[in-house]
């Protein structure tokens, strides 16, 4: 039996696949968005300094109190950003080393000047305007405040129009891994996950099988109808390649609710529950379930776990659930098992929380070094 920590086993596993991971290719889209993180003001002292609100509790106690009467909240822009579940995807694995295409809303007709970064290093292709989030961030979570409208226009005819049919083909088809996230914002990816499975999943190699990744992104606004369809069109995606669904703890008692779950909803016992349930009806590779402080995947093989590096006090947290999802998926680029997967997930985004970067080979092998 195996007595290393699974941090370490999961340093050594990705020291001796290292030389791998550049000759890695992955294809991840399709939002884009300009990310402003926001904190909230408690209380002004001078021009130059303010205390913040530090929990979500607090905020709305804030709100609920003014009911009937008024509110004046003061805004602190903390920095502007690219965000997306794509693009920060995208950004997360390029800085593994990962050969990155990244397809998305990230400026049109020119690139903005928010993904000038990710472009130095992956290609980019970009069929609308980015949206727009205000991230507003507190020590015990987040609100995204977004302007959508723009997103509309990623639709399979300006994927096709704007990236050319043979390059998103190539994109996909040649990639080892393909990432989709933000369905929930994307009212028209439904759509062109159809529009791939009837013309460009038949054209995917039988072996080695493709990795899809898919994250839909806080469904809670979507019609139960529509989260019923994409979770549906997933599952078909199986047939082709090894599809993962990502799930935060938030939209996978969604998803749950949608999928007629009624059990245990509280303590670590019902998040494996709740993966174990979604697994069951989607019949994916795994269903992956990351709440704050841990990580489940329920397979075929049964269940795995791993714990995260948690902090009270995160530096960002607008992107966490991104890395995790690039720290997973480059343990399936290099052929780590769900365990190990899990583990690189959870480092990869509490190195980024605590420093609001994207975490290279060495630093995230350094990190679970110390765990």
């Amino acid at each position: 039996m195996n007595t290393e920590p699974l941090p370490h086993r999961a340093a050594r596993f990705l020291h001796r696949k290292a030389r791998t991971i550049t000759a890695s290719r992955a294809t991840v889209g399709l939002d884009g968005f300009v990310d402003e993180i926001v904190r909230v003001v408690d209380k002004r002292r001078s021009a130059e300094s303010y205390t913040r609100l530090r929990t979500l509790a607090a905020f709305g106690a804030r709100i609920h109190a003014a009911a009937g009467k008024s509110l004046n909240t003061e805004l602190v822009v903390e920095r502007v950003k690219l965000g997306g579940n794509g693009p920060i995807m995208a950004n997360a694995l390029a800085a593994f080393g990962v050969q990155v295409t990244c397809i998305g809303s990230l400026g049109y007709p020119g690139l903005h000047p928010a993904f000038a970064g990710l472009a130095r290093r992956a290609t980019t292709y970009s069929v609308a305007e980015p949206g727009h989030t205000d991230a507003l961030e507190f020590d015990d979570g987040k609100i995204m405040m977004g302007k959508h409208a723009s997103l509309s226009e990623v639709n399979w005819k300006h994927l096709i129009n704007r990236v050319g049919r043979k390059t998103f083909e190539n994109c996909l088809v040649n990639a080892n891994l393909v990432g989709f996230g933000n369905w929930t914002m994307l009212p028209q990816m439904s759509d062109i996950w159809e529009h791939m499975l009837a013309k460009v999943c038949p054209k995917l190699p039988a072996q080695p099988r493709h990795t899809f990744f898919f994250d839909l992104a806080d469904p809670e606004k979507r019609d139960r109808h529509d989260i019923r369809h994409a979770l549906a069109l997933i599952g078909r995606f199986q047939h082709y390649c090894n599809v993962y669904l990502g799930l935060n703890e938030k939209e996978a008692f969604e998803v749950g609710d949608v999928l007629g779950y009624r059990g245990a909803r509280r303590g670590d016992k019902a998040i494996g529950t709740i993966a174990k349930f979604i697994h069951a009806r989607i019949k994916t590779s795994a269903v992956v379930v990351h709440p704050r402080s841990c990580a489940v995947a329920v397979s075929a093989s049964g269940v795995v776990r791993a714990v995260g590096p948690f902090t009270a006090t995160p530096l960002i947290s607008t992107g966490a659930g991104d890395h995790f999802n690039a720290g997973f998926c480059l343990g399936k680029l290099i052929g780590a098992d769900d365990e190990i997967s899990l583990q690189l997930g959870v480092a990869t985004s509490g190195y980024y929380v605590r420093t609001a970067r994207s975490p290279g080979l060495k630093e995230l092998a350094n990190f679970l070094r110390l765990q």
